[in-house]
């Protein structure tokens, strides 16, 4: 029995003794409600860890954390009061101290004044950091933003805190100036219910007690850092909202150790730019050393693909136009020579190398060149210069639609027929195409066979695909048949795409950018009536939440459902692999996508050779969400156990044994240590006559309902 486990048992014995005294000392609490609501685990979702408590544990637990401010009120003598209250997540007050409520609560105060000309912030709360005496530059000392130490905290009814600054305002600071509060707050339930809950807060204010109008609000949290964040947490979790952030990471603070600015629009840009910054490619490391030389290091930071740092408006404009923040536009409208410079760190500006505008003492001129939009690609202007290729207006758009296919039988060569259209609906020759490369595969529970083949013309390729003028579609018969013994349901897709001359307006060469087409795929019985698709495992919406447009292989494959066809259980990467390197690596889709976003985690070797034998390792990929987020990639019952009947297990030579069953290949995706290996292997049988099909006891403990179900264990 776990430490969890046992603290839940003790909890839920102690509500039966204690609830009703329990409950009366928060209905003398100020502020509580006539009602209090009482906490039921139907009020969480199922990826909470509340869901699966009783309602008698919840009823003590109390769970959550809300920070509310009641009043904020700078004195003629220039000190701060604070006055707020902290509640659960059913509005009823919690013991800051944790003595008359479960888990004490630490709660952090900043306070900063807004400039809306440089569009920063500077904190009246700081800290003095010097670098020690183990550094590359011992005894440098650097004034940093931070929070307030040493203020006073007063403790009135539960749920009620006064706070006094220790921090004095300057004499003769501007009350006409926006002023910021920001309060974290985290409260420390590791011992009820094994987490930890955390509150951020903002408040605006003019001290002169006039209404504010100028504010920071550059960047949405839920429809931008939270794409991929999920959530976004800095400082051991408890820093969550980018406008928190932005009130100590301001040019007021740099590192002492490696003289590296940490303002928001520097680091930030810098730290998501990593491995391809100019400085780190020369050879330098981008680091940020804080407390206790505890170094982070940002040279390997990679986005994940489809995803590119010329997508300004992914970040500042966000996934939800209607609520993006006021000041998104910054980057089209704002250049500088810090946030520019923070990307492009090869500029001197101070000699001029590097940029072709020359010099620039300031960043007065920056404007004049950057326009925001010029209506050219690749050129100056920042629009243009921020182009993705794949996203170029002189691409015309290419889709691609199976329109019918014949001979789709056990025995036979199957003809497909499709139409291949511009973005405007005129019909193109496939035949034309840099490629086009129809593929069948099946059955759909596993895809143990399929196919992909060439309709271009080549000096080793005759079978070619012909295309029909008067009806625009082009066909193609596969050159192999499906086997005799096949049944059940196979899947038709196609790999399209054409190789396209993008002009730039920069006195560069032309690009030459490959246009695919998404890989519509349709279900064809091959035996029997009634098609039968390949399960939907994952939600290509939600890859693309961080992804951006998640397209491989040279952006030819676009569709999850069509990569499951070559990354299937029994294939690998023998192809590419040198013998010199062991046994080939299982690209089967559980295991792989697990592997690659567990990356650092990994207690094994997670390397997988690719096309030309490419070397590609995935041991320093760093998830940024939460990795026990199963329905941030899986649609919400794909990853309960059992699995449907009929999946084919994984060959998994380089593992501790194969095959693997495909619930234990999953698992093991990420659970790549020893131990759950035996684990899963003495919980897997193989019945006599079924030598390739073991029988997986995982949903025995581990199924829908189970004590110990996916979805439970895995709630945050």
């Amino acid at each position: 029995m776990t430490r969890l486990h046992r603290g839940l048992i003790l909890i839920a014995l102690m509500a039966v003794i204690s609830l009703p005294m329990f409950a009366a000392t928060r209905g003398r609490a100020a502020g509580s409600p006539a009602n209090p609501a009482t906490p039921t685990a139907a009020a969480f979702p199922p990826t909470a860890k509340e869901a699966y408590l009783t309602d008698d544990t919840l009823a003590y637990i109390r769970p959550g954390l809300k920070v509310k401010l009641n009043s904020v009120a700078v004195g003629t003598d220039g000190k701060v009061n604070v006055d707020l209250s902290i509640t659960d997540d059913f509005d009823q007050p919690i013991d800051r101290l944790g003595k008359t409520t479960p888990g004490a609560v630490s709660i952090s105060y900043i306070l900063a004044w807004y400039s809306p000309t440089t569009r920063q912030y500077t904190a009246y709360t700081t800290r003095v950091q010097t670098t020690p005496a183990t550094s590359p530059h011992p005894g440098v000392s650097a004034t940093q933003a931070g929070t307030d130490s040493g203020g006073t905290t007063t403790d009135l009814e539960t749920g009620h805190v006064k706070y006094l600054f220790k921090t004095v305002l300057p004499t003769g600071f501007d009350g006409t100036r926006t002023h910021t509060l920001g309060i974290y707050a985290s409260r420390n339930m590791t011992d009820t219910i094994g987490k930890i809950y955390y509150a951020n807060v903002e408040y605006d204010f003019r001290p002169d007690g006039n209404k504010v109008t100028d504010v920071w609000d550059k960047v949405n949290l839920a429809t931008s850092c939270n794409n991929c964040h999920d959530p976004l947490s800095a400082h051991g979790g408890a820093r969550r909202d980018p406008k928190l952030c932005a009130l100590c990471h301001s040019p007021q603070t740099i590192d002492p150790d490696t003289g590296n600015t940490v303002d928001f629009k520097v680091m930030i840009h810098k730290i998501h730019q990593g491995a391809t910054l100019p400085s780190v490619k020369a050879g330098t490391p981008y680091q940020i050393i804080g407390f206790g030389q505890n170094v982070l290091d940002f040279s390997k930071v990679a986005l994940p693909p489809g995803q590119d740092t010329r997508n300004c408006a992914f970040c500042h404009v966000g996934s939800d136009p209607t609520k993006k923040p006021a000041q998104n536009d910054v980057w089209l409208t704002k250049p500088s020579r810090d946030a520019c410079g923070s990307c492009h760190d090869d500029i001197d500006w101070a000699t001029g190398k590097n940029h072709v505008g020359g010099l620039q003492k300031d960043d007065s001129a920056c404007a004049s060149c950057h326009v925001p939009d010029s209506g050219k690609e690749f050129d100056a202007s920042i629009k243009g210069g921020h182009v993705l290729p794949v996203a170029s207006k002189q691409l015309k758009g290419i889709t691609a639609t199976i329109t019918k296919v014949v001979n789709a039988a056990p025995g036979k060569k199957p003809t497909v027929t499709i139409a291949v259209k511009n973005g405007d609906g005129t019909p193109v020759d496939g035949s034309k195409l840099t490629t086009f490369a129809p593929i069948m595969a099946g059955p759909t529970t596993s895809y143990t066979k399929y196919f992909r083949e060439s309709g271009i013309a080549s000096a080793t390729n005759t079978n070619v695909a012909t295309y029909d003028a008067a009806t625009g579609l082009t066909s193609f018969t596969f050159a192999n048949a499906i086997p005799a013994d096949q049944t059940g349901t196979w899947a038709f897709t196609a790999d399209i795409y054409r190789n396209v001359t993008l002009k730039q307006n920069n006195d560069k060469a032309d690009l030459t950018q490959r246009e695919a087409a998404f890989n519509n795929i349709v279900y064809i019985p091959i035996t029997g009536t009634t098609a039968t698709p390949r399960r939907t495992s994952v939600i290509l919406s939600q890859c693309n939440s961080c992804h951006n447009a998640l397209a491989l292989h040279g952006g030819q494959r676009q569709n999850t459902q069509e990569c499951a066809i070559c990354h299937n259980p029994t294939n690998n990467d023998v192809a590419q692999r040198p013998a010199s390197e062991g046994q080939p690596e299982s690209i089967s889709f559980q295991r792989l996508i697990h592997r690659i976003h567990k990356g650092g985690e990994l207690t094994q070797d997670f390397t997988v050779y690719g096309n030309n034998k490419s070397r590609h390792n995935y041991n320093d990929v760093e998830y940024p969400g939460d990795i026990n987020h199963c329905a941030k990639c899986h649609t919400s019952t794909s990853y309960q156990l059992p699995l449907a009947t009929g999946i084919d297990s994984v060959t998994t030579l380089r593992d501790y044994y194969s095959p693997q069953g495909p619930a234990t290949a999953a698992c093991l995706g990420c659970h790549d240590n020893r131990d759950a290996a035996a684990h899963a292997f003495l919980n897997t049988a193989t019945f006599p006559g079924q030598p390739t099909t073991p029988a997986e006891a995982c949903a025995t403990c581990h199924g829908a309902g189970k004590d110990w179900a996916v979805d439970k264990v895995h709630a945050q």
